[in-house]
């Protein structure tokens, strides 16, 4: 043999020895585990890493442990109420036993679809349309349970399910828009005339409050105006009543020719009116008998000595006794503005009163 044919003969040594070395050489990534098998049996486990196998007559499936994501395809639903509905979904699963992902069924993750499909269309052909619409948290619950459930025995767990959209028919979401569109006009009406019913309530209860504090501020000014009147009618009574004091205390020194004087002098001030009829409020013979007697052409002149003011302190007492306290003018203004002031507080409370009202039928 030469040398060419020789060296041919070593590099295919070399290669082959590489390729039996290479085919014992598995190496299983951080995120994997593979299932070996030699000779159609199954051998272990292998977890990641670098492993030696039997060469040339070895088999090593890699699984990915990793979630996966499964798109359920859209598929049409009739729900309870033969409402049909287009509806898809999404399932995360996880392989956590490998041995029974890829010994105990053929394709796990076909199988989970399908198995999702026809668990998702008998889960909503038992509900109606609006309990699927308002439901979706429920219904992915139990997809999930049932699911968890039935693939737990090919070593997979179904970690999440989520509806990812429930598309009714287009008839069914006119009728839909239909009802939404209904419901909200009756909700509107119902707003409307509870709006109606508390205005009405709120200004029938203002008008009463307006009419009660009226009635109120009305009773207060009669109250204050007859009470104002009540001391003005005192007050005069009063100066009445003095005013006869003073006349009467000032008369008593004067003697019966005084008096006598002071009478012609009031008939004189009558006969100088315009009136056509005078009445005379004592009897006129006493007194024309009196001014005979004061002018000395009557048969007895009486003497009348004047009175002096001790007998009559003596008799009927002081004069400031007999009088009684004279209120002075600053007292009497005082008394007044005391009552003006009451009446302007109470107009001005019920002007206010007026306005709160008003504000509140305003809101």
């Amino acid at each position: 043999m030469d040398t060419g044919m020789i060296f041919a003969l070593l590099m295919l040594v070399i290669i082959v020895v590489i390729a039996i070395m290479t085919s014992a050489i598995k190496i299983v990534r951080p995120y994997e585990q593979g299932i070996y098998m030699s000779l159609g049996r199954f051998m272990k486990v292998l977890d990641s890493g670098l492993t030696i196998v039997r060469p040339l007559i070895n088999e090593v499936v890699k699984l990915d442990l990793r979630t996966q994501v499964l798109d359920v395809p859209r598929q049409e639903v009739i729900t309870k109420d033969n409402s049909p509905t287009n509806v898809d979904a999404i399932i995360y699963i996880k392989v956590i036993d490998p041995k029974k992902a890829f010994f105990q069924v053929t394709n796990y993750r076909t199988a989970t679809i399908y198995l999702a499909q026809t668990t998702l269309r008998s889960r909503i052909g038992d509900m109606e349309l609006d309990e699927v619409l308002s439901n979706r948290d429920k219904i992915n619950l139990h997809l999930r349970d049932v699911l968890d459930e039935a693939t737990d025995k090919w070593g997979v767990k179904v970690e999440a399910v989520e509806i990812r959209e429930v598309d009714p028919a287009g008839k069914v979401k006119a009728a839909m828009e239909d009802q939404t569109s209904a419901e909200r006009l009756r909700r509107a009406a119902i707003l409307k005339a509870d709006g109606q019913k508390r205005a009405a309530i709120l200004s029938a209860e203002g008008e009463k409050q307006s009419r009660i504090l009226n009635a109120e501020g009305m009773r207060q000014s009669k109250i204050l105006e007859a009470e104002g009147q009540r001391v003005a009618i005192i007050l005069e009574a009063q100066g009445e009543a003095q005013k006869l004091r003073v006349l009467a205390v000032g008369a008593a020194p004067l003697d019966s020719k005084a008096l006598t004087v002071l009478s012609l002098d009031t008939m004189r001030a009558i006969g100088d009116g315009q009136a056509t009829k005078i009445i005379f409020p004592f009897e006129l013979t006493k007194l024309i008998e009196g001014a005979s007697e004061y002018l000395g052409v009557g048969r007895l002149t009486p003497q009348r000595e004047v009175t002096a003011v001790a007998d009559i302190e003596a008799s009927v007492g002081k004069a400031d006794d007999v009088l009684g306290p004279i209120p002075k003018p600053e007292e009497l203004r005082k008394e007044m503005k005391a009552v003006e002031d009451a009446l302007a507080k109470e107009k001005k409370e019920a002007e206010n009163i007026a306005e709160i009202a008003k504000r509140e039928r305003t809101a």
